[in-house]
């Protein structure tokens, strides 16, 4: 039977988690194409201040990786922007000039930053905080510029400021109201909190309005209504969103403060639904992740044909950690006439516990420092029942773990415990028994619970321990390698080992995983352990690696590929230009750049055109897509410059020519610097190398990314041998013991460089150290050069252009 065609709308959040409710109900039923503005995967926004605050990577918040897509046969477009809905011929365009037909269609498009309409709001450093590109964007100006004024009290202002502060920042949180978190607190939470976040550093000016941001090209202030001014480099508005409506508005669809929807989700046209923040239901527009997901499991079952449920509304709550404090509230907290209040204030640890009744009714709650009974307060107040006899207030309460575990055992099998996804303590327990889950990111993983803000990751622990007793252990809870296994890296390089096992499918066999497939964290990883262990006899299974690297490109927001051929040292010659040159004018690259690693990108080839493109270049890959040793960046050495103390060009190419193809952990970037003056920028590259008066410092360690971190002086040596030799050691002490995805910054940090310099400084480790480099880069081939010579490869990567995901 032919599959209907599904089309989503944005690929955030809600619609993504519909999608999924609908692979659950029936995967055969759909093909589905999704279209996202933005060119990421599916990720978590409500975590994004985690990013800006360093303690989490935009991979960490991935929610459904490129991998996801493809395992779905999903056809996924990123950076592509839907402009039009023909509602007659069942069609939708891109931005990209892209038709795709549909017999279901849905609208997912969420919702834009609200920019205050005052004089000055379009001057450079002036942004909102709505997405990655912000957050990068909110990162870059704090390398820059100091102070940092940030306009709205609410949730996401405040988390916006405690990223900013600590990324050292003078932070002014602005706001108009009288309390901070007005929407979530009542004034008393919202005083106490205003406090707690003062002694972290942050400043309040509150009922302010402000008039203008003052400044020429650029922010320098900003001025208010009452006619105070305050200095600033940066503004960040975080004032409110509105549902993005205008494609809907457009296309005719029935749109209020956001597109009409009825209890199934459907708008006023035919096969045409909504969810998410641009969904109205009876008048309502959510923001919370909670409603959402309830949204799209509803429309989910009335897509696939189940009648029955519909949506009726959602009771709000909220259980956020911010800056470090537990804050919750549902229903109607505030006091009002008609309604009674019980209040609990203890000055000494800082908590606020208020219940609001209404008709012996509890209709409202707000906790503040001890949220532990926040899942049963909303169970109470959504089932509305009468609390007169059943409700008290304890004053004295149990803080031991063994209270915990009490209140963990009196929690009823239907009571929510995640109330982002609807995750109940029964399946939560069910799946641990079961499914012999041992940590909380298995149970994540399994049952979603905690996936979205995280807020509900203490008591998942503690159901774990209620269910397993002693079995999890909360200080050395286990990092495993995904959750289709209990084994951490460890163990698992130990057992393979130990068995001698030599396929991934083997290792999944023998070890016991619970999804005979694996997932897209451990097959590239069982794929790198196997290749590190055995370089000259296991052949690396090509399936088991990630897409770009199975292409030998990297995939681009519009969803042509990227091809960068590899120039040793950032060196190159009239030949390889002309062949450059004859390929872009043959293929139509729309794009030639020079990278930060000295090469020459090729932009905008098609999927199709790739093998070819190679084959004509005739020139090794620059492996700008692989877990592996990428560019080694140098500046001109003392052959030309003036200052330069050494030839850093040479040994750059020498260096690249010797460890071209090594698979590591991540990707690894080198560069080498002729001086101190430091022009290849070593000294935040993985290993960087700078000349001095009789030798080289050799660093590492270092990262330019996000994460920024300068590389740390790993030893002074005199030869150019002697560089090789110990960088080569220690990218194999890198490989043998770091994490699969685990860059060498945070693993420099983690085993520490005092135990790398005892590995690779005494003699016999470094030795043997280098013995099995050498068998690893004899093992190691060039992957075009056997693209094009073995067919049997060729038919294999031929299947993986007929792939129909874009990422």
């Amino acid at each position: 039977m032919k599959r209907k065609q599904l089309v989503l709308i944005g690929n955030g959040m809600a619609g993504v988690r519909c999608i999924e409710e609908i692979l659950k109900i029936d995967r055969d039923l759909f093909e589905i194409t999704i279209f996202g503005s933005e060119p990421y995967p599916n990720y978590n926004r409500i975590l994004l201040s985690t990013v800006l605050q360093g303690d989490t990577s935009i991979d960490d918040i991935t929610m459904n990786d490129w991998e996801w897509y493809e395992k779905n046969n999903i056809h996924l477009f990123v950076g592509e922007t839907v402009v039009k809905i023909d509602k007659e011929q069942q069609l939708v365009f891109t931005d990209k000039g892209r038709v795709a037909e549909y017999d279901e269609l849905i609208i997912a498009t969420g919702s834009k930053p609200f920019i205050l309409p005052i004089p000055g709001s379009d001057k450079q450093g002036v942004t909102a905080f709505r997405d990655i590109k912000d957050c990068e964007m909110l990162m870059e100006y704090a390398k820059k510029y100091k102070k940092a004024v940030v306009i709205g009290g609410g949730l996401l202002g405040l988390e916006a400021a405690r990223g900013l502060l600590n990324l050292g920042m003078e932070v002014n949180v602005v706001h108009i109201w009288e309390h901070l978190m007005e929407r979530q607190l009542d004034p008393t939470a919202s005083k106490l909190l205003q406090r707690e976040m003062e002694k972290q550093g942050m400043k309040f000016l509150l009922q302010k309005e402000t008039a203008e941001i003052i400044g020429d090209d650029r922010v320098e202030g900003l001025r208010f209504k009452d006619g105070t001014e305050i200095a600033a480099d940066l503004v960040v508005m975080a004032v409110g969103i509105r549902p993005n409506v205008e494609l809907a508005r457009q296309s005719g669809i029935a749109v209020n403060r956001g597109i009409i929807v009825n209890d199934y989700l459907e708008t006023s046209v035919p096969h045409i639904y909504a969810v998410g923040e641009c969904a109205e239901h009876r008048g309502i527009v959510y923001g919370l992740v909670a409603p959402l997901y309830e949204q799209g499991k509803v429309l989910a079952e009335k897509l696939c044909g189940i009648k029955g449920r519909t949506y009726t509304g959602s009771v709000v709550s909220t259980q956020l950690k911010v800056s470090g404090v537990d804050v919750f509230s549902a229903g109607e907290f505030m006091d009002q006439e008609g309604t009674s209040s019980i209040k609990v204030y203890d000055e000494f640890r800082g908590i606020y516990k208020k219940v609001v009744i209404r008709d012996e009714k509890m209709i409202g709650a707000v906790l503040f420092g001890d949220t532990s009974d926040g899942r049963k307060l909303l169970d109470m107040i959504q089932k509305n029942e009468n609390i007169s006899e059943s409700f008290q207030v304890s004053f004295f309460r149990p803080s031991s773990n063994q209270s915990n575990k009490s209140m963990t055992a009196e929690m009823a099998d239907n009571e929510v415990v995640c109330g982002c996804n609807g995750v109940t303590k029964g399946t939560i327990c069910k799946a641990i028994v079961e499914k012999g889950l041992k940590t909380v990111e298995q149970v994540r993983d399994c049952t979603n619970a905690s996936r979205s803000c995280g807020g509900c990751k203490g008591l998942v622990a503690e159901l774990l321990e209620y269910t397993i007793g002693e079995e999890f252990d909360r200080s050395v809870e286990k990092e495993t390698i995904c959750s289709c296994t209990t084994l951490s890296r460890e163990e698992v390089i130990e057992e393979i080992k130990s068995k001698n096992l030599k396929y991934v499918k083997e290792v999944m066999n023998v070890l016991g995983w619970k999804n005979e497939e694996g997932c897209s964290k451990c097959r590239p990883a069982l794929n790198y352990y196997l290749s590190m262990l055995y370089p000259t006899e296991y052949q690396d299974e090509y399936e088991s690696r990630f897409v770009n690297e199975r292409l030998h490109a990297n995939i681009q927001a519009d969803g042509t590929y990227s091809v960068v051929p590899r120039m040793y040292g950032g060196v190159t010659t009239a030949e390889q230009l002309r062949k450059i040159a004859d390929v872009a004018e043959k293929y139509n690259v729309p794009m030639i750049k020079l990278t930060g690693g000295q090469r020459i990108d090729l932009l905008g080839i098609k999927k199709e055109d790739l093998p070819k493109v190679w084959a004509e270049l005739d020139m090794p890959s620059g492996y700008a897509y692989a877990k592996a040793l990428r560019t080694v960046k140098t500046c001109v050495g003392k052959q030309f410059c003036r200052f330069g103390t050494q030839d850093s060009t040479q040994l750059g190419i020498d260096l690249e020519k010797k460890l071209e193809r090594l698979n590591t952990p991540h990707k690894v970037k080198m560069a080498v610097s002729a001086c101190p003056r430091n022009c290849a920028e070593s000294g935040i590259k993985d290993v960087g190398i700078v000349g001095v008066d009789g030798g080289w410092e050799i660093y590492v360690g270092g990262n330019g990314g996000t994460h920024l971190r300068a590389g740390d002086l790993l030893c002074t040596v005199q030869t150019e041998e002697e560089v090789i030799e110990i960088t080569g050691a220690f990218l194999q002490y890198y490989r043998e013991s770091a994490n699969y995805l685990e860059r060498t910054s945070k693993w420099v940090e983690r085993v520490g460089l005092e135990r790398i310099r005892e590995v690779i400084f005494d003699v016999d480790n470094r030795k043997q150290l280098l013995v099995r480099l050498e068998e690893a880069l004899v093992a190691a081939k060039d992957p075009w050069k056997e693209i094009v010579e073995n067919k049997e490869i060729q038919e294999k990567l031929f299947r993986d252009l007929k792939v129909p995901v874009n990422h």
